[in-house]
């Protein structure tokens, strides 16, 4: 048995007791009972959430990535694979998968998100197709929904945006009535029309979303024929009952305030794409009002979403609309606060290769190949199996001398200058 395939509850277990610690002392020092902690190590309870692993390697003083399973050499290029997923997409029949519980399913799909989330995309590869099978046979729409939106997710990664749309499209499918899983695809379906460089649809995707989840801000913008308002498309006559800008007045849980709050950075960012500086302003605004409060374990639809998400999406906002100078000043401060180093490694991977993109822009070759190092180091595959990232090294290997970091990444990803 390889490391990646014995349980976390067992590396948990293993860990502690190579700290010479019993159970009550760990369940001790996370806050949690004896009984959490021995329900981990069986497997009986699921370690799903990523801020949890992060306490728990924490206190037993590993990385995350140990209790995860040991992280093995990411390959160069994107992973073969992704001709399974368009297989297992193209079945429209109800697959015979083998036999799971809905518990078994839900525990398979917890660890598709880690996995995602550390951005260990080879590996999450030869997982989907098998998981798309078992989410088919389940019947459960929340079930359909994650999976497709992982799906989604992976693919944006990997330079298939139309895959990547269609499968957010079946997520929303998928979602039906429920209007929050229907937030959480057109997430997914935001996301895959902007990797499309379809901002102005992925721009409407998200406000018509997030309207339906959000409450409204006082003294909206007047609405324009043939546009969005900040807070409302124009044309929706919905009625609502007025509501306080955290969204408490009809008990809008944290998990849906997330969601809400990741739609309104994807409509900025998307508005920044269309060239719309002030209307991406204005969103991150909103969306900065509505991570108010909110903490890490609040986020229960995967969203990653909370103020230091804002404060990334200003940076990434003004690096799309040309205003590098403004992008790197936020990003020299951003990078400096604690919540930075508590974001996956997917996330803060596919950052820096953002940033490395506004060092470009300013001439500053050097400050690219530091932040592409830096994506290499925290996920490897966010540089070495992205499309997008290679066209940066690219860019950056030009340079004559490359940066040493550079050229050795450019080695990797098989690129010569």
């Amino acid at each position: 048995m390889t490391s990646d395939d014995v349980p976390i509850g067992r590396r948990v277990a293993r860990w502690r007791v190579r700290r010479s610690m019993t159970q009550q002392m760990l369940a001790d020092r996370l806050r949690r009972s004896k009984s959490w902690v021995d329900k981990v190590e069986r497997g009986v309870r699921a370690l799903d959430r990523y801020s949890v692993i992060q306490e728990l390697a924490h206190v037993l003083r590993v990385d995350p990535e140990v209790l995860l399973g040991e992280q093995r050499p990411t390959a160069a290029g994107p992973p073969d694979g992704v001709d399974d997923i368009r297989a297992a997409l193209a079945r429209y029949d109800i697959p015979q998968a083998p036999a799971q519980t809905m518990e078994e399913v839900r525990r398979h799909v917890g660890y598709a998100w880690l996995t995602y989330q550390h951005a260990h995309y080879g590996q999450l590869v030869r997982v989907l197709p098998g998981l798309l099978d078992a989410a088919q046979g389940a019947r459960s729409a929340e079930v359909l929904v994650q999976v497709y939106r992982i799906t989604s997710s992976l693919l944006v990664k990997l330079g298939e945006a139309d895959l990547a749309w269609l499968a957010a499209d079946r997520a929303m499918a998928a979602a039906g009535d429920d209007p929050i899983l229907a937030a959480t695809a057109a997430i997914s379906i935001a996301q895959a029309l902007r990797a499309s460089n379809r901002d102005r649809l992925a721009l409407a995707a998200t406000l018509t979303a997030a309207n339906r989840i959000l409450p409204p801000t006082p003294n909206p913008t007047p609405s324009r024929p043939g546009d969005h308002e900040v807070d409302r498309p124009y044309g929706d006559q919905t009625a609502r009952q007025p509501h306080d800008h955290g969204g408490e007045g009809r008990g809008w849980s944290a998990g849906e305030r997330a969601v809400g709050g990741t739609l309104l950075v994807q409509a900025a960012l998307a508005a920044a794409g269309c060239g719309d500086a002030r209307r991406a302003d204005e969103l991150t605004d909103r969306a900065a009002g509505v991570a108010t409060n909110l903490r890490g374990y609040d986020d229960t639809h995967r969203t990653g979403f909370g103020p230091i998400a804002v404060d990334l999406a200003r940076v990434l906002s003004a690096e799309q609309r040309g205003d590098a100078d403004e992008a790197l000043h936020r990003h020299l401060t951003v990078v400096r606060r604690e919540a930075w180093r508590r974001l996956p490694a997917e996330y803060r991977g596919a950052y820096l290769v953002d940033v490395a993109r506004a060092y470009l822009q300013v001439g500053d070759l050097r400050g690219a190949a530091r932040a592409l190092v830096d994506a290499d180091s925290v996920a490897p595959a966010e540089v070495r199996c992205r499309p997008l990232a290679r066209t940066v090294i690219a860019e950056i290997a030009r340079a004559n001398p490359a940066p040493a970091g550079v050229a050795r990444l450019a080695t990797l990803v098989g690129l010569t200058r």
